[in-house]
């Protein structure tokens, strides 16, 4: 089987925060998770470094959009790197490779009658002198009356046009721009309503798809899909591949999401392999993004495949957060509302980020980031509950045992609830239920430290030896088997506990151990003090208080 999962890219305009972490996390641990099953994994996802947002920064801070581009897509690769995210491929929008798999989608959906051009109004600043890509256009939203953007408002999820907003202004000096008339190509997604209803219509009923991904599919669906713009006049992106529209480009809701093909295929050329696998009926495919990236995955991608001819590689499964807040406050770039994964990164283990974000992700609602939670959370269950559990039995063994693992009986219910972990975590991370699958794998650390306490091994050692190694040997077992069935989810204390178990090449399935002998015994994790809440709180009301990171 091959397992396609794509993360959504992130805009290379500014520093990943806790946000961006919780939409993005569940991607790998499907990676890990598919991996440890055996199957054939491409796990994709690059730096969005086309299109306005990254023009907006270096405008404002007067310097080449390269320059952005470059700084933050080398900050992602090593911010990802330390949260433990086990891309195949990440990539950038602004490679050749890119731009060349997007100019043949785009010439493709031309040939298929699915590219048109049409001569139409669109916001012009007089001032500038320029006509205003969509994001350089802010307004009141027609549906909600909130604050938007003029391709989409982050309020209500509504797609927009900048010419559908009121009282407009120009971000770059703030005047109100005029219409004028300019020619752009138009893709024709009109013409696949009745495709996308079925498609909608089949994944709500297989289940595979969150929710808020089914409601809003349906919401633009019975509203009636319309052609939109292919083409725009940007500074940065991949220029049309027609003669005469050189200086045009093409529209970034249609190149960005190309970038999940165009990853596929660049992975594939560096591998010197074929990445058809990944791009047919056979194929489960996980796209995991925040909900409002929701109609760019559900409607506008599946449409851009049956457009081109692969109408079998459609998304398979729909992973998409709801919004993760701070402190009870919505996430605010602008306001520095945040928390910066680079400056986090160099305070607290990658492990505690990645248990936190997943045992309170926002899956099905918001979710709200405390520190006062996030530091309980760490010090009650990874060090308390996990962490105590691995210590306590290993430095048992190592004082009591001289190192080595007795060989006896597993207990038979500790066997039993192991062996049903596998085939209980394994389905509710295939169906995108991760808080679920983390809290089965906590539950049962919870059994085993009653276990290890109802036993009492510190008396067995001396009044029944052979009920001690039997204890010690259950306890092992299920340290090792905690280790696999963490190991999508808290990769590096996993691999800690495997390398101090000495374990090799770990499965999804159940491990027997024979004959180990422990090497290096040391702590999971560390206590961080309580009063470290408020010095985050009043690191966060400092930050606030100054510009945007």
């Amino acid at each position: 089987m091959s397992v396609f999962i794509g993360g959504a890219w992130p805009y290379a305009n500014g520093s990943l925060h806790l946000g961006h972490i919780a939409a993005l996390l569940p991607g790998d641990i499907l990676a890990r998770y598919y991996r440890l099953k055996g199957e054939n994994v491409l796990y994709a996802s690059g730096s969005d470094c086309n299109g306005t947002p990254i023009s907006i920064r270096a405008n404002l801070e007067g310097v080449p959009v390269k320059e952005i581009a470059d700084r933050y897509h080398t900050e992602f690769i090593v911010c990802f790197s330390r949260l433990g995210f086990s891309y195949d491929i990440y990539t950038r929008t602004d490679g050749t490779f890119h731009h060349q798999v997007v100019r043949e989608v785009f010439l493709t959906l031309l040939d298929n009658g699915f590219i048109f051009k049409k001569e139409v109004e669109q916001t012009y600043c007089e001032f500038d002198e320029r006509f205003l890509p969509d994001r350089f256009v802010e307004g009141i939203c027609p549906y909600c009356g909130s604050r938007a953007r003029g391709d989409q408002c982050d309020n209500c999820g509504s797609i927009l046009d900048p010419l559908d907003l009121t009282d407009r202004t120009c971000k770059l000096c703030g005047n109100e721009p005029t219409v004028r008339k300019t020619e752009h190509f138009y893709f024709k997604l009109s013409a696949f309503q009745d495709e996308l209803e079925q498609y909608v219509a089949n994944a709500k009923a297989e289940g595979r798809w969150r929710e808020n991904a089914i409601h809003q599919s349906e919401r633009y669906l019975r509203e009636g899909l319309h052609d939109r713009a292919a083409s725009r006049d940007l500074a940065n992106g991949v220029g049309i591949p027609i003669i005469g529209y050189e200086d045009k480009k093409i529209y970034v809701w249609i190149e960005a999401v190309t970038g999940y093909y165009s990853a596929s295929r660049e992975w594939a050329a560096l591998n010197r392999t074929d990445d058809a696998e990944f791009w047919n009926e056979d194929t489960i495919s996980y796209y995991v993004h925040g909900k409002d990236n929701i109609p760019f995955h559900t409607i506008i991608w599946p449409a851009i495949l049956s457009g081109i001819g692969k109408s079998a590689a459609l998304p398979t499964h729909i992973v998409s957060n709801e919004y993760l807040t701070l402190e009870k406050r919505k996430l605010s770039t602008s306001q520095n509302w945040a928390v910066w994964v680079p400056d986090l990164l160099d305070r607290y283990h990658p492990d505690s980020l990645r248990y936190f974000l997943t045992a309170n992700a926002p899956e099905n609602r918001d979710a709200d980031f405390s520190w006062r939670e996030f530091i309980y959370s760490h010090n009650s269950e990874l060090l308390g509950a996990y962490g105590n559990f691995v210590n306590r039995t290993l430095k048992f063994i190592e004082k009591s045992y001289g190192g080595s693992v007795p060989i006896a009986e597993i207990d038979a219910d500790i066997k039993k609830n192991i062996v049903e972990l596998y085939a209980i975590v394994g389905d509710k991370i295939e169906n995108g239920h991760f808080k679920e699958a983390i809290e089965s794998v906590f539950t049962f650390i919870r059994h085993a430290n009653k276990f290890f306490d109802d036993q009492k091994p510190w008396l067995q050692v001396n009044e029944d030896t052979a009920a001690c190694d039997r204890t010690m040997a259950t306890c092992t077992y299920a340290i090792a088997n905690l280790s696999q069935l963490l190991s999508p989810f808290l990769p590096f204390s996993s691999e800690e506990v495997q390398s101090m178990l000495k374990l090799r090449n770990p499965e999804w399935k159940e491990t027997e151990i024979r004959n180990l002998t422990l090497e290096q015994v040391k702590p999971l994790f560390e206590r961080i003090d309580k009063g470290q809440i408020e010095v985050e709180l009043e690191r966060l009301e400092k930050q606030s208080l100054t510009k945007e990171k």
